[in-house]
């Protein structure tokens, strides 16, 4: 059992590394017009056909019932040996005729061409059937039959030929294969047209994504119509400039990170190098006091470094978009902020006034953000100064996160600016910072619908607001 398995496991190995065959679009699109239109055809054809079968069986049918009655109408008749019959019935002649009795014995005495005679036609003779109509396979005829009125216990049987009536259908048959058949051609023909027409901008997108992989180009492709596979490319068109855009973001995040990075790295190799040479023999040594002040500096530098870093990897994790959303208690953001920002607020306090608010976000972001404002405040308040923080209801389904400070406020130069990577103002350049404090607020709040302000506050200060989508309660 376990070799008949291992067999087995091995063809099904073998099966699956088989490159299948893959049939394109365009040949299924072809594939699918054919077969509509052959079913199509194909149950027009059927109907047509028994249509014009049934009609023309009834018209047989019609005709011998018509001739029968006017056969037996007729009361002109002739001697024969045993009966008396109309004269008319000697006009007949693509139609077979006899009277049979309820043995099947022919009453006529005349040499002619009986019509064969089965249990059907005795029955109408023997008066247990009013009228048997049925087809001879053998002979290929139809053959009717009713009672004869003028001797007792007779019919008069009627047989037509369908010789004329399956030849019409013969030539139907070929006519309908004819016509079906060029139909499902040119609807194969067809289909061919449309899919290779329809499906001209799906092989732009195709080419478009070929060349994005194999370039890196990033340009958007050219939309005509306004069809599905148009609003496809636009859509396509969409993801590549939001790809454009990221990496744009990326390379300014670079080039902005490594001019940020140079000013400190500098400044860092520079008293590493001084104090290596000074401790080199036969070199000067430094004083003491001046010792004392590359080392404050090497640490302040770092700090700045350390910062700079933090942030910048906080700005990239903004950029990757949080991908877990949940529900989020503001107001429960804000505190778990507010904690972390009075452990190094020193002398600065918070007058804080919060209203219920909820949203479906990213808690850890958001917390970042608030952090972000309320750091910034404190950094330019004054020793004892207060920092008001806000959380209240806009009223048209927003909400404001607002946090003013009592500092030398923002100049009108640098309002438009604060929300920037790496912009700092003439004052804050001489306070510790990365300038993208900010910037991770602003990324934020536009990742979670809304956008962020900055003004004056009623105390000359600054003025920070996030403005958040959400409800209230």
């Amino acid at each position: 059992m376990t070799a008949v398995a291992d067999q087995d496991d091995q063809d099904d190995r073998s099966d699956r590394s088989q490159p299948r065959e893959r049939v394109s679009l365009r040949s299924r699109i072809t594939l699918l017009a054919a077969l509509c239109v052959g079913g199509a055809v194909a149950l027009v054809s059927l109907g047509a056909y028994f249509t014009v079968y049934r009609g023309l069986y009834q018209q047989v049918d019609d005709s011998l019932n018509e001739r029968a009655t006017a056969l037996l109408r007729n009361t002109q008749a002739i001697t024969s040996t045993r009966a008396e019959i109309p004269r008319v019935f000697l006009e007949l002649t693509d139609i077979k005729f006899d009277v049979v009795d309820g043995n099947g014995q022919s009453a006529l005495g005349m040499t002619v061409e009986h019509p064969r005679v089965g249990p059907e036609e005795l029955k109408v003779a023997q008066g247990l059937t009013p009228i048997s109509i049925r087809t001879e396979a053998s002979t290929d005829t139809r053959i009717l039959a009713r009672p004869y009125p003028f001797l007792d216990n007779t019919a008069l049987v009627l047989a037509q030929p369908l010789d004329t009536t399956k030849s019409t259908l013969s030539k139907l048959a070929v006519v309908l294969i004819v016509i079906g058949g060029s139909g499902i051609i040119v609807a194969a023909l067809a289909g061919t047209a449309v899919a290779r027409g329809g499906l001209l901008p799906v092989q732009r997108l195709t080419a478009a994504t070929e060349r994005v992989t194999r370039t890196g180009d990033l340009r958007p492709i050219p939309v005509s119509g306004d069809d599905e596979l148009s609003r496809l490319t636009d859509s396509f068109n969409t993801m590549l400039g939001a790809v454009a855009e990221s990496q744009e973001r990326q390379r300014r995040l670079v080039a902005d990170a490594g001019h940020e990075l140079r000013t400190p790295l500098t400044s860092l190799r520079t008293n590493l190098e001084l104090m290596l040479a000074s401790e080199a023999p036969g070199a000067p040594a430094l004083a003491p006091q001046d010792k004392a002040d590359i080392q404050v500096d090497l640490r302040a530098q770092l700090d700045e470094l350390t910062q700079l870093i933090g942030d910048l990897v906080e700005l990239a994790r903004e950029d990757a978009a949080p991908t877990v959303r949940e529900h989020v208690e503001l107001v429960e953001v804000v505190d778990a902020a507010l904690d972390r920002a009075r452990r190094r607020a020193g002398e600065v306090t918070f007058e804080v006034r919060l209203e219920p608010w909820h949203l479906i976000g990213h808690a850890a972001s958001l917390e970042r953000a608030v952090l972000n404002l309320l750091d910034n405040a404190v950094k330019f308040s004054p020793p004892g100064g207060v920092v008001r923080v806000e959380l209240r209801d806009a009223g048209d389904g927003y909400a404001f996160v607002q946090v003013a400070d009592a500092g030398p406020g923002i100049s009108d130069s640098d309002l438009p600016h604060v929300f920037d990577r790496f912009y700092r103002s003439e004052e804050a350049r001489t306070l510790p910072g990365s300038g993208l404090g900010l910037a991770i607020v602003k990324q934020a709040a536009e990742r979670h619908g809304g956008s962020v302000f900055a003004s004056r506050s009623a105390d000359g200060g600054a003025l920070m607001a996030m403005r958040l989508p959400g409800a209230a309660g």
